[in-house]
């Protein structure tokens, strides 16, 4: 039986699809969600912006907010509680550096910028990286 489960979220679909899936299959699981901000990108546009920020911590808290509001919210309909934490940096570098608290990763198929070839040739599948280097299982849901 799983007791603690690592949910990544971003703003997409198939992240809250990962958080409903993990609420509903496992019901006595402790649940953390977990949203990184500062992600890198071509420009650096938003690891850009919170460098430049007076305190980075309370930055990254704000920009993840909504991520978590939504995130409530599904806990909420199915009356259970969660914890949420921040991570700042590359997405799949602190899913997998978080792996070890956990019993298992249940994350989106694809994150927000899934569609764009672009962002997935620089940055890489954020998934496909987990998967290849967590210590710990992965469900991916799509």
């Amino acid at each position: 039986m799983l007791s603690t489960l690592l949910v990544p979220m971003d703003d997409s679909e198939h992240a809250e699809h990962a958080l409903e899936y993990a609420l509903d299959t496992h019901p006595d699981a402790d649940v953390t969600v977990l949203h990184v901000v500062g992600v890198p990108s071509m420009m650096m546009g938003d690891a850009v912006g919170l460098s430049l920020e007076d305190d980075i911590n309370e930055a990254a808290a704000e920009r993840a907010e909504p991520v978590f509001d939504r995130a409530r919210a599904v806990a909420d309909e199915r009356d259970r509680a969660l914890e949420t934490i921040v991570g700042v940096g590359h997405p799949a570098r602190n899913i997998v550096d978080r792996a070890d608290g956990y019993d298992t990763i249940v994350l989106g198929s694809h994150g927000e910028d899934w569609n764009r070839a672009t962002h997935r040739f620089l940055v890489g599948n954020v998934a496909e990286t987990v998967v290849r280097r967590a210590t710990v299982p992965v469900v991916v849901v799509r």
